[in-house]
């Protein structure tokens, strides 16, 4: 049975490799601290599943959780305190590339493509085969998709070195920066708010404001709340926790016996209209504008507000009209 936990494994590895590249690169100015922070994440991988592992067993051997505290700390002041660099990968001249990119043409997009071919056969036929972790197959679906796309991009541009991807997957690392962490980090943002009790808190507030049995406005505070909540966390997974636990269980499906998937999903689309108008999405907003060189470091978030907030508008709609 193939483990979530490879997974991690794996990733962490990629960290590790590219962390050795780093290093190596003396074009980067901060190249020790900069390898310093990819080598400590991607070794909190591996030693993460050890501290898990001894969580779950409750005794027997263990892995002190203290270290990896540790190394969480060293991440926060490293990318804090600007100690990330960038250094000039080896992927070829400018030219080599144009020539690349005019002899592929659309057959570029044939490894993206195939990331979620793979995820989505995986869940959906190797789910029940024994295969995969049982409940994680969409997740391993898409590590193997990746894998696949690695090697399909390989054969589609006929790159024979192993380091040149890497040299360019390294480019791309050192372009996001710790941004590439924020989704994870609001993640876990939410679950503290949840677990702090904010849902609990908002719902309470909400039940004070909004008058008895009125679904249309409980509707409308619920999307309005994950789209405010999203834009303030920068992510509609951090918001979620908080808000269902105010408005969309308590009131929208106890109460008022909306249909659970439907409340949910469509709270979650709502969710994602905030993603759209905040540069706390950093990987999604930010990061794009600075790997493209926009002049306008906000322009991806003013070219999507007009996408956005109708998209909210009819997900408040649509769930008003359908989910009850």
């Amino acid at each position: 049975m193939i483990k979530v936990e490879w997974l991690y494994w794996l990733v962490g590895f990629v960290f590790v490799v590219m962390a050795v590249q780093m290093a190596a690169d003396r074009s980067n100015p901060k190249r020790w601290t900069s390898a310093a922070f990819w080598g400590l994440l991607g070794l909190a991988f591996p030693y993460g599943t050890g501290v898990a592992d001894a969580t779950a067993k409750n005794g027997g051997w263990t892995l002190p959780a203290q270290p990896l505290g540790v190394a969480v700390l060293a991440l926060i002041v490293l990318a804090g305190f600007n100690f990330l660099g960038k250094g000039v990968p080896v992927t070829g001249t400018a030219e080599e590339r144009e020539a690349a990119a005019d002899r592929l043409g659309s057959r570029i997009f044939i490894p993206a493509l195939t990331i979620p071919v793979v995820a989505i056969v995986c869940a959906s036929v190797l789910d029940t085969s024994g295969l995969f972790e049982t409940g994680k197959a969409t997740l391993l679906g898409l590590g193997v998709g990746c894998l696949v796309a690695f090697v399909v991009g390989m054969l589609v541009t006929g790159e024979r070195k192993l380091s040149v991807p890497l040299h360019s997957g390294r480019s791309m690392l050192e372009a996001m920066g710790s941004a590439l962490l924020l989704p994870q980090l609001l993640a876990v943002l939410g679950s503290i708010f949840a677990l702090a009790g904010v849902g609990t808190q908002v719902g309470k507030i909400v039940h004070d404001v909004l008058p008895d049995n009125s679904k249309y406005l409980a509707v409308i505070a619920y999307c309005v709340g994950m789209f405010l909540f999203t834009a303030i966390m920068g992510n509609a997974f951090a918001a979620f926790p908080v808000m269902t636990a105010a408005i969309g269980w308590p009131v929208l499906i106890e109460q008022m016996h909306g249909n659970p998937p439907a409340v949910l999903a469509i709270g979650m689309l709502a969710g994602f209209c905030g993603t759209l108008c905040t540069p706390m999405a950093a990987n999604y907003n930010i990061v794009p504008a600075t790997l493209l060189e926009l002049k306008d470091q906000y322009g991806p978030i003013k070219a999507q507000i007009p996408t956005a907030l109708p998209l909210l508008a009819c997900s408040t709609a649509i769930m008003a009209l359908f989910a009850f």
